[in-house]
């Protein structure tokens, strides 16, 4: 569990269900994610949660719920490469949160994580090039740009490129 001024990031809990499908069926939401489709089946969130468990205790995953009050705002995860001590983050905000700061604030609580407790020395990241406010994020948090991947994913059968960011142990966080 982390704690920033405005979040509780937790873990996810059953009761959670028909908040995840409610705010994965937004399609704006699911538009910029690789592998949420849209609407989002609720069979879908149910097998996603009975999972997490499961990678943390691999040392593979660890997922957040994104809370601010009762109110479920978004998702974010590492997925960690223990031999490389390195983790990709990814994450998804709630429509009615986009705008407010939650993902940078979430993102900064979580590289502090993965740097401090973690003991990770890379955390990198990945967005659509079509959707420029992600990358926003990451430049806030200290994460660098370091280059376009092009063509890298297919999203709905089109190829997609993917902006790369990344931040270093001992690079300078904001």
């Amino acid at each position: 569990m982390l704690r920033t001024a405005r979040l509780l990031l937790s873990a996810f809990v059953p009761e959670d269900l028909a908040a995840i499908v409610c705010c994965l069926s937004v399609e704006e939401v699911a538009r910029e994610t690789l592998t949420i489709p849209h609407p989002y089946p609720p069979e879908q969130a149910a097998d996603w949660l009975s999972k997490h468990a499961g990678w943390y205790a691999e040392g593979r995953q660890v997922i957040w719920a994104l809370r601010r009050e009762d109110d479920l705002v978004g998702a974010m995860g590492l997925r960690i490469v223990a031999a490389h001590r390195r983790a990709e983050v990814g994450y998804w905000i709630a429509r009615h949160a986009w705008g407010e700061g939650i993902a940078t604030e979430a993102l900064r609580a979580v590289i502090a994580c993965g740097f401090d407790t973690l003991g990770l020395h890379r955390i990198d990241a990945q967005h659509f090039a079509e959707n420029p406010a992600s990358g926003a994020v990451m430049r806030k948090v200290g994460m660098q740009r370091e280059g376009r991947l092009r063509g890298v994913v297919f999203r709905d059968g089109v190829p997609r490129d993917n902006e790369l960011y990344a931040i270093l142990r001992d690079d300078p966080r904001p």
